[in-house]
């Protein structure tokens, strides 16, 4: 009797260890992939590098949207070279097609995934839910570098283009009355965007 409380007591201990490590698994892959630069992701800035580089890089821009969001979402530029190290500017434009407001979240990445690490961003409109007004539009900075330490990589030095690549989805909390700020401006400014 006292053999089969041991093993009920220990098969019920895994059960509970692996219901909390898959609950804990996302927030701890997105943890590593934001230090580590896993899968393109882009790592934040508080600053930009003191040393710019004369070596230039384009930085392309892509958007995509899920198939549930009814918004038309696209950089408005397609591509900028800047010096790696230099400080660069970008604007998305996003409009909800739809006569309801809409909560959307932005996620990003780099490609190549290996120079993710690398790509720096000052302020950026990801990872937080946008409440976007019906018929609304509003363009959405960027504000980022490529740090200099990407020519001392073997594996990045080479590079001469990176792409930025954003993807609205929409967001599991739908309620616009209780969200955050909505968008139903023509034009975010840059100094008004969140970080994320």
């Amino acid at each position: 009797m006292n053999k089969k409380l041991v093993t009920a007591a220990i098969a019920t201990a895994t059960v509970l260890g692996m219901t909390g490590m898959a609950f804990a698994a996302v927030p701890l892959y997105q943890a590593f992939c934001k230090i580590t630069g896993y899968g393109g992701t882009t790592q934040e800035a508080t600053a930009a590098p003191s040393h710019i580089l004369d070596r230039r890089i384009e930085v392309r821009f892509d958007a995509n949207i899920a198939n549930d969001l009814p918004v038309e979402f696209e950089p408005k530029q397609i591509s900028e070279s800047l010096r790696i190290g230099e400080t660069g500017l970008a604007f998305y434009r996003i409009r909800n097609l739809s006569d309801q407001p809409i909560v959307a979240r932005a996620t990003y990445n780099v490609t190549p995934h290996i120079a993710g690490q690398y790509f720096a961003k000052l302020e950026c409109f990801c990872f937080q839910d946008q409440v976007i007004a019906a018929g609304a539009e509003a363009d959405l900075p960027v504000v980022f570098f490529v740090d200099p330490e990407l020519v001392n990589d073997p594996d990045t030095r080479d590079l001469d283009t990176l792409t930025l690549s954003y993807t609205f989805f929409r967001a599991t909390y739908q309620s616009a009355a209780a969200g955050p700020p909505t968008l139903n401006q023509r034009q975010a400014e840059p100094g008004n965007a969140r970080e994320g």
